[in-house]
């Protein structure tokens, strides 16, 4: 190496120089390679590209002394070097950083970092992944690893990161580990005390309506004679609440509330109770107890979302003691779901993350699902004038307004309202045939062929459990099946058929690149939550086989269909309105093949994601569509969104508007003020020759 020639470290040759560094890395058979980084034990380091080992050394001449790492991490996102210290790497068979420390090679600076003083420090798994096929343990490594995935231990391996985080899973999955054997543990934890647990703590302070709470507010389950109770209510923030909204409720909790009394209620929560009782024998009745309580619907609610990294906690049954002395159960959603079904013999319908509400009354809680499902309508707009309309268009709106929204015409016991009709044309239908020759026939049509979509989407996902009889149904539901499908058998036929479809994949990414509304990339489509009821009924039911059993993310703002993988992914953008390039908050994906949910969280230090084109993301009657559609169409001709890969990222997106001398204010571009103007006068080049091609376009 003393005589490789070193690239000249100016700003141009680093950026070209990392340039070919990522390429290399993405390249390389050895090697273990993240998002955002490509890491390598030293011993390989001579099997790599030359180029990385160029790149490598010239990051080393920054140090002041000689060193010998374990680990070298290549960071794929800036021009960073790290060189970690795992002085056990081959004794262990999950070695412990001890230090570490980063080169810049933009500025040369190093930082250094000891992690022998933190109780949970990092430790690694995989080790074979690190090193060449020739290493003399590259065997005993992958055979490890092997039989560790094999039981499942290094699934969700955010989880496992930390010595706590991997002890815990060991000890959950009741596993030992005797150097790269793994064992099962001769004592268990029966012989231990039970430590004493302040559940107590876990208690919040409310300053507003807890999330269960709001989301059966905002589905409309209260009305004005709405008696709500709150089973475990802690410092009574709910009951307040609910109080100060008009409704009349109570609450009760084994600590801050003991002498209320447990009465009985039409709205019954039991919200984040359940994941913090210790003792499941307990768990179980407080889930009992309170489903007791309730008359009509039962609102429960526990944490379901796992952070990063789990620090400071011990593991306990089947959750962690917290810092706080307080228990926490974890569950997965699904999990959630099957133990409250099980649990209360109830099929309870997901509302979002951890949140469920269970009814009392069948019928009431098919017509929730089915409202779920149901997509938003117009009444046609009058186009001819015709004089007998004109005479009984007051008289004649009600009826309009049925037909929108059922998609039929009402039945004889639906008349009630309709009565005055009757009497001036005789029936209904002869009502309606005056409305027929002032509007647009086909835009009834659609009106009902989207309600039949709506009905099939809901049956289809009814077959993942126990699909209601007809008679379950309430009476409007019911005569909405018999009026749009002729009977219930031909409704569940049509609706099994189309759910058949879905397990044709290269059918979904037809449907996909077909789609009228939606971001399409090559392997997905993008839609924006608002847009999800105008796509296809397939696509619809896609995404419904999530969110029935998982529940979707309140927080979510996009969603992303996976077209070569059953994936669908929930995308939380917190500024999508206000940010013309709003950057990714978190990620939420559910594989369909097992309802196995993944979560990645972002920060601005991360590099985030950032979203273009939000015009295609919407539908044209989205209160900002217009503004949207004029700003992609700017970055359009300005050149900027030519590099998919280019711009994918915060940085990536800042550096291709300072290569094209560009900045934003709000949703509009502008001229960088220091800007090159032999650089502007080649963009403004660029810019008329786009508008001159869509002009001709036109």
């Amino acid at each position: 190496m003393d005589s490789v020639e070193l690239i000249v470290c100016t700003s141009e040759g680093i950026k070209q120089q990392f340039a070919d560094m990522v390429m290399c890395c993405d390249r390389s058979s050895i090697g273990k390679r993240l998002p955002g980084a490509f890491y390598i034990h030293v011993s390989a380091l001579s099997d790599l590209d030359p180029t990385l080992q160029i790149y490598e050394q010239s990051a080393r001449c920054s140090l002041q002394q000689q060193i010998a790492p374990t680990l070298i991490k290549f960071s794929t996102v800036q021009p960073k070097i790290s060189y970690l210290f795992y002085p056990d790497f081959e004794a262990d068979p999950h070695p412990v950083l001890q230090q570490s420390i980063q080169v810049d090679l933009s500025t040369k600076q190093t930082s250094h970092r000891d992690y022998q003083s933190r109780k949970n420090p990092p430790v690694l798994h995989r080790k074979e992944t690190f090193v060449a096929p020739t290493h003399p343990l590259y065997s005993k490594f992958a055979e490890l690893t092997r039989q560790q995935d094999s039981l499942g231990l290094l699934n969700n391996s955010r989880e496992i990161g930390t010595r706590f985080g991997w002890q815990q899973r060991l000890e959950a999955h009741k596993i030992e580990l005797h150097g790269h054997q793994l064992a099962c543990p001769l004592a268990t934890l029966s012989n231990r005390t039970p430590p004493t647990i302040d559940r107590h703590k876990a208690a919040l302070v409310r300053t507003a309506l807890s999330k269960p709470v709001r989301s059966a507010l905002e589905v409309g389950l209260f009305t004005p004679e709405t008696t709500f109770f709150d089973y475990g209510c802690g410092y009574g923030g709910d009951v307040q609440r609910i109080a100060e909204q008009g409704f009349s409720g109570s609450g009760w909790d084994p600590y801050y509330q003991t002498n209320t009394p447990c009465v009985s209620a039409d709205v019954v929560n039991l919200g984040y109770v359940i994941n913090v009782i210790e003792n499941p024998l307990e768990r179980r009745e407080a889930l009992i107890n309170a489903w007791a309580l309730t008359q009509k619907v039962l609102i429960v609610s526990a944490q379901v979302l796992v952070e990063d990294r789990i620090r400071g906690t011990v593991m306990y049954n089947d959750g962690v003691i917290t810092r706080r002395n307080t228990f926490q159960k974890n569950y997965e959603q699904e999990e959630l779901k099957v133990y409250i079904d099980q649990v209360l013999e109830v099929d309870a319908i997901p509302v979002a993350l951890g949140i469920y509400f269970v009814f009392r009354d069948e019928a009431q809680a098919q017509s929730f699902r089915a409202s779920r499902f149901r997509s938003r309508t117009t009444t046609p707009r009058v186009n001819a004038s015709v004089r007998r309309f004109e005479e009984y268009k007051e008289m004649l709106a009600p009826l309009m307004a049925f037909v929108s929204d059922r998609g039929r015409l009402p039945t004889a016991e639906e008349t009630q309202d309709f009565a005055s009709l009757q009497v001036e044309f005789g029936t209904l239908r002869r009502a309606f045939q005056v409305v027929l020759q002032a509007t647009n026939v086909q835009e009834w049509d659609a009106i009902a062929d989207k309600r039949r979509q709506d009905l099939l989407v809901y049956l289809a996902l009814s077959h993942f459990s126990r699909r209601p009889k007809l008679r379950e149904f309430s009476s409007t539901v019911q005569n909405d099946i018999k009026s749009l499908f002729g009977g219930y058998q031909q409704a569940c036929a049509a609706a099994d058929l189309m759910l058949l479809s879905l397990s044709n994949l290269e059918f979904i990414a037809t449907r996909c690149q077909a789609s009228a509304v939606g971001k399409k990339l090559p392997n997905s489509l993008w839609v924006h939550v608002s847009a999800l009821e105008a796509l296809d009924p397939l696509l619809r039911l896609y995404e419904g086989c999530a969110s029935r059993t998982i529940g979707r993310p309140q927080e979510a703002n996009v969603i992303k269909f996976h077209c070569r993988k059953p994936k669908i992914s929930y995308l939380v953008y917190p500024e999508f309105d206000a940010d013309p390039h709003p950057a990714l908050c978190t990620i939420m994906q559910v594989d369909l093949r097992d309802l196995h949910v993944s979560y990645r969280d972002y920060d601005l230090d991360d590099n985030p994601p950032v979203l273009h084109q939000k015009d295609l993301l919407v539908m044209p009657d989205y209160p900002l569509y217009m503004k949207f559609a004029k700003l992609s169409r700017q970055e359009a001709d300005w050149g900027l969104l030519e590099d998919w890969e280019k711009i994918r990222d915060q940085r990536g997106w800042q550096k291709c508007l300072e290569d094209h001398c560009a900045e934003l204010k709000g949703h509009r571009m502008v001229w960088q003020k220091d800007a090159d103007p032999y650089r502007v006068k080649l963009v403004r080049s660029t810019i008329r020759a786009k508008q001159v091609g869509r002009k001709g376009e036109e």
